[in-house]
C-alpha cells in the first residue's frame, strides 16, 4: 500500500525538500531544468513519490535540507514577501548575507506592523501553525489613539462587525496601560484573518498607532532587537504548540 503522505505534485515536492518556493519550482520545471528519475520533466502537475523518485535540478540531485526555525523581530516598514512587485523592502532584508537556505514566512504581518514573525523551510510545521483547527494563539500589543472604556471592551469581546458585515472576534482583550490621549491593549487571537485587529478598530472609528505581535502560542518574542532574529530549538517549538 502506498504512503500517500510522500506523494506530491513536483513543485510541492521540491518545496518540501527545502529547495525553493512552489512558484519558483514551477519556473524551474517549465524551463527544463528539472529531471525526475534522470528524465527532464516539463509538467508541473507530475506526481512524484519522495521516498522513491529521484529529483534533480541542473543535473544535481536534491535531498532534504536540515529543518530550521527562526524567530524574527520584524521592523515596521517591511513587507512580508520574497519579491515585491513594487520594489519595496521586504523582510528578507533582515537575512541578507546571513541565511543561505531557502526559508519562508509562516503567516504574515502587514507593512505597518511589527514583532514576532516565524520563518522555516519545514512545510509540515508551517501547515500546523496556519491550520485554523489547531487554534494557535497569537498575542499582540496594540497602541490606539483613545482611551477605552468598559463599553468598548465588552463590544470587542462580543465581536465587531466590519464594513462588509463580517464579524471579527478576539479570544481576549485587556488594557495594559493608559496615557493622556491613548492607551495600549493586549489582544489574543486564535484565528488570523487579513488585517484582523486593524479592521476591528477601524469599524469603531479608532486609529491603530502601533501593532506589535509579541507571542505565538506560549513562545514570547523576548528581547530581540528590531530586525534581529534567532534560531529556535525544540523547547521553543513545544511552547508554540502550548506544551
Amino acid at each position: 500500500m502506498k504512503n500517500l503522505s510522500n506523494i506530491h505534485s513536483l513543485p510541492r515536492a521540491i518545496s518540501k525538500l527545502g529547495y525553493c518556493s512552489r512558484s519558483k519550482a514551477i519556473e524551474l520545471i517549465t524551463s527544463g531544468r528539472v529531471k525526475v528519475n534522470s528524465k527532464i520533466c516539463l509538467n508541473p502537475q507530475r506526481r512524484v513519490n519522495l521516498s522513491k523518485d529521484k529529483i534533480e535540478i541542473d543535473n544535481q540531485p536534491i535531498k532534504p535540507t536540515e529543518k530550521i526555525y527562526i524567530a524574527l523581530n520584524k521592523p515596521k516598514g517591511l513587507v512580508t514577501t520574497l519579491h515585491d512587485e513594487r520594489n519595496r523592502d521586504t523582510v528578507y532584508k533582515c537575512f541578507e548575507n546571513k541565511i543561505h537556505t531557502y526559508i519562508f514566512p509562516v503567516g504574515r504581518l502587514d507593512k505597518a506592523s511589527e514583532g514576532f514573525l516565524l520563518f522555516t523551510n519545514d512545510t509540515d510545521f508551517a501547515e500546523k501553525i496556519l491550520n485554523p483547527e489547531n487554534y494557535i494563539e497569537k498575542t499582540y500589543h496594540v497602541q490606539i489613539n483613545k482611551k477605552l472604556d468598559d463599553t468598548i471592551i465588552d463590544l470587542i469581546r462580543c465581536g465587531v462587525k466590519d464594513k462588509d458585515g463580517e464579524i471579527l472576534q478576539v479570544k481576549s482583550i485587556k488594557i495594559l496601560r493608559i496615557g493622556q490621549k491613548n492607551c495600549w491593549v493586549e489582544i489574543v487571537l486564535d484565528e488570523g484573518k487579513n488585517r484582523h485587529i486593524r479592521r476591528i478598530f477601524e469599524s469603531l472609528g479608532i486609529e491603530v498607532m502601533r501593532l506589535i505581535r509579541v507571542a505565538i502560542g506560549n513562545l514570547e518574542l523576548g528581547y530581540l532587537k528590531k530586525g534581529e532574529f534567532r534560531f529556535l530549538n525544540e523547547n521553543d517549538l513545544k511552547k508554540i504548540f502550548g506544551h
